[in-house]
């Protein structure tokens, strides 16, 4: 779905492609950082000490190891409205994408990082380190339509498509992969 958001489709929408990614960015930052700010504010209210950083190390590497065996993340089973992409301005439709992916339950969850980034707003002990996680989490999931950015006809769109679904799977490893070194690093780091 996420594919129609690129110069081509908004082209033929009479959009301009530079207005809905910029809101499709500011919806997934803005929405990322309160979900995060909202849940750091919760932790401030737990415990400090040194658990924190324990439990922090334990959920990024969790979601690293079920990412890994494919374990499916717990979450609802809805994508974004594309009826919204007929109906409203680019503007509506990439702000409103982009703030649902931006709190990154409010439809599929793919990854178990979606909930590792839950845990570590609440272990971040407040709602500033919160929101910046939040907002990070959320940069990320705009990273999408930014990258559809050269799709200006649509031999270029079949090429990005078929990119897109090949590099889906590894991707998806490299990833996994990727929380279980962190995790470990934190890990020894906190030890050393």
């Amino acid at each position: 779905m996420l594919t129609s958001i690129h110069p081509l489709g908004e082209r033929s929408r009479q959009n301009r492609w530079a207005v809905t990614v910029t809101a499709y960015v500011i919806g997934a930052v803005g929405a990322g950082a309160a979900v995060g700010a909202v849940l750091g504010w919760f932790g401030s209210l737990l415990p400090g000490g040194d658990w924190r950083w324990a439990a922090a190390v334990l959920a990024v590497g969790l979601a690293g190891l079920l990412d890994l065996v494919r374990a499916t993340p717990p979450g609802i089973k809805r994508q974004v409205n594309e009826d919204w992409i007929g109906t409203y301005r680019g503007w509506v439709y990439g702000g409103g994408f982009g703030a649902q992916l931006g709190v990154g339950v409010s439809t599929f969850v793919v990854t178990w990082g979606t909930w590792a980034t839950w845990v570590l707003s609440i272990l971040s002990g407040g709602p500033a380190a919160g929101a910046i996680i939040g907002a990070v989490f959320g940069f990320g999931r705009s990273v999408f339509p930014l990258a559809a950015g050269w799709i200006d006809r649509p031999s270029r769109l079949v090429s990005f498509s078929r990119t897109l679904a090949a590099a889906a799977a590894p991707v998806a490893r490299i990833t996994a992969a990727g929380f279980i070194v962190v995790a470990l690093a934190a890990g020894v780091g906190r030890v050393m």
